[in-house]
């Protein structure tokens, strides 16, 4: 062990474990989670090269390889429950990306949700056994995040009872979904239903691409991989034409909207019930925004604690870099953000399978607010994750930037779910229509429920943008409770603005359109500042249930590191609505500073609490144990450069160019 990291871990002020059982949701649950781990880390068969030193074949054969095992482990180990098959894929995983990720998240999900009881009988005991191996395609060439932009056609013919599935156009070749270049053999397509002449929109379909047992494609099936990407090298992200392929009637997945035999269409209760897997997917994202942010805070937090650098008083040994305050201001934002986006997680999971149980009862009453918080939520977590992972490479200074830090492949893994299963823009918009519906109902004397609710605290329809800024306010800057009325008044302001100005467009213009478009950016603000408020108040709300002492004191630290940090990035818009006043805004600097060397002897501990294997993190920098260098001149050694002490090109071009010249 390191002697600078075993201090670090001495000296900290609470146990690390009763922490992690928090975030676990429990001892009991450690406990398992720790046990189903170790039975891929104690077994040799999961073990595997350095993915760094592989080709992309090599990359993607191994991630098969380990897909396969651990599909058959999982039965013989008799692991059943969603979050233990999470933990051990997890752990099998360790630093891949998994081909067979799109089957067991968004195909099983959406045979599971929106089939018929008899559709379900026939298709999910296959999916189970992957006879059927699935993925999701709906993105195409010319359209992503716009679903009503889809060309993908199915034109019912009553004569036959089928389904005619066609890409008419370049544009409309399905593009991106994960597992389809080579893996799967079915695909759920959405598609354009057309039938008695007319196009009803957008549907799902269960769709055969390759023969069970040879795997070759079916005759008008074209389909393969998209080629190198930025990171997703284990992934054969495909593309699938359809050249008028045939596939029965009872392929439409039907508990929702059918299509009768005699080509007669029957429309669903409801048309965002079909939403159900993006919403899953999209709950799922905001977790994986935490634990892509905790892993690569783990990773520059403890480097930060091995590496020596530079002098800060003359003639003494140079410090840890974590002893800086700027290395501090840069990382313990992040690692405040990480437990954050974790309790976000845990409260959207939650929430995901709440309202969805009320939805199977026939109550779609909070269906709106659950697809508005999810794609709101998805885009503010990701942004921020995103940005944050740079963050913490360029941190960890050159070093940074080699493939042994890990950092590089977190980044380019994660990067890609600020663009997948919904823009962020696009989602943040989405968001927006909530929002100012929400305002509007207010405005004409309604009430609004859940996270809108404090827009009812505006009063009636004579708003005035003063209004919400002249309300007397206090707010102490050392309650967590009165920094979450801060961020609830900043948002209502937001929101506010945002519907004046979208109306004196619509004054303007009279065209909705038009008036929208010119209104987005206020728009967006309104719901990042909607977003920011939802965090900080859980994040807050989980404080009250943390009973260990020393556990809550430093997450109230981190906590109103939080919420204090993202005040002093915008307190333009905290002055502006009169929340905060010139000498507030100077104490909230002051304190986050006070704050970092709070957190500081804690820093190690609070990223250990995450319980992070080595073989999780893939990364010679973040090291439990802390012995970097020697680790990292070893890593260096297996590149596959290094095979030969003269490398071939020496003598196909340098000798002769030297003798030439």
């Amino acid at each position: 062990m390191n002697k600078d990291l075993r201090r670090e871990r001495d000296s900290a002020s609470f146990n690390p474990e009763l922490l992690t059982h928090l975030l676990d949701g429990g001892a009991e649950r450690t406990r398992r989670r720790r046990e189903i781990e170790a039975l891929v880390l104690n077994n040799p068969d999961f073990q595997h090269e350095d993915l760094n030193f592989l080709s992309r074949s090599q990359r993607y054969e191994e991630a098969i390889r380990k897909s396969a095992l651990m599909v058959v482990k999982l039965r013989e180990y008799g692991i059943a429950d969603p979050d233990e098959i999470y933990w051990f894929k997890r752990t099998c995983q360790g630093c891949l990306v998994e081909p067979l990720g799109l089957h067991f998240s968004m195909f099983t999900n959406t045979l599971q949700n929106q089939c018929t009881v008899a559709q379900q009988d026939k298709w999910l005991p296959p999916t189970y056994g992957l006879q059927i191996i699935g993925t999701y395609a709906q993105t195409e060439m010319g359209h992503g995040t716009h679903l009503r932009g889809l060309e993908t056609t199915a034109t019912y013919d009553p004569a036959t009872q089928e389904f005619i599935l066609n890409s008419p156009t370049v544009t409309s070749i399905k593009w991106w979904p994960g597992g389809l270049g080579k893996t799967s053999n079915y695909a759920i397509v959405l598609a354009q239903l057309y039938t008695q002449g007319q196009c009803k929109g957008l549907h799902a379909f269960i769709v055969p691409i390759r023969q069970l047992g040879t795997h070759d494609p079916l005759p008008g099936i074209t389909v393969g991989d998209i080629g190198p990407k930025f990171g997703y090298d284990e992934m054969d992200n495909g593309y699938l034409k359809m050249d008028n392929f045939r596939i029965p009637r009872d392929n439409m997945l039907m508990k929702y909207a059918k299509v009768e035999p005699d080509g007669t269409y029957v429309k669903p209760l409801s048309d965002k019930l079909t939403y159900g897997t993006m919403v899953f997917i999209r709950s799922h994202i905001v977790g994986d925004s935490a634990r892509s942010l905790s892993r690569a805070c783990t990773i520059a937090i403890r480097y930060s604690s091995v590496r020596h650098q530079s002098e800060l008083k003359p003639g003494e040994p140079e410090p840890q870099i974590l002893d800086y305050q700027t290395q501090q201001y840069k990382l313990f934002p992040l690692l405040a953000t990480a437990y954050a986006f974790h309790f976000v997680g845990a409260y959207m999971k939650q929430t995901y399978h709440r309202i969805t149980g009320d939805i199977n009862q026939g109550d779609l009453s909070e269906l709106p607010e659950l697809h508005a918080l999810t794609a709101g939520l998805k885009a503010f977590t990701s942004w921020t994750a995103n940005a944050g992972i740079e963050e913490c490479r360029m941190a960890c200074g050159g070093h940074g930037y080699s493939r042994c830090s890990g950092l590089p492949d977190i980044y380019v893994t994660f990067t890609p779910s600020c663009t997948y299963e919904g823009e962020n823009t696009v989602m943040m918009l989405q968001t927006a229509r909530f929002l100012i519906k929400s305002y509007t109902q207010v405005s004409s004397g309604q009430l609004v429920s859940g996270m809108v609710s404090y827009l009812n605290d505006l009063s009636g329809q004579h708003i005035q943008p003063q209004q919400v800024a002249a309300r007397p306010t206090t707010v102490h800057i050392n309650d967590p409770a009165s920094l979450v009325e801060a961020y609830k008044l900043r948002a209502s302001r937001l929101v506010e603005a945002a519907a004046k100005n979208l109306q004196a467009e619509l004054n303007r213009r009279k065209n909705q359109e038009d008036a929208w478009n010119r209104t987005s950016v206020d728009l967006v603000r309104a719901s990042e500042a909607h977003c920011h408020y939802v965090v900080v108040k859980l994040f807050t709300t989980q404080l009250s249930e943390i009973n260990d002492a020393a556990v809550h004191a430093v997450m109230n630290n981190l906590c109103l590191l939080y919420a204090l940090y993202g005040i002093s990035k915008h307190t333009g818009d905290f002055l502006q609505a009169g929340i905060l006043t010139d000498a507030q805004v100077t104490q909230v600097y002051q304190r986050v500073k006070e704050l970092l060397a709070a957190i500081r002897p804690n820093a190690v501990a609070l990223v250990d609490a995450f319980d992070f294997h080595d073989n999780h993190l893939g990364s010679v920098l973040g090291r439990y144990d802390g012995n970097i260098y020697e680790n990292m001149f070893e890593w260096a050694k297996k590149s596959p450069l290094n095979k030969t002490e003269v490398h071939e090109s020496f003598h196909k071009h340098l000798k002769p160019m030297q003798s030439k010249l």
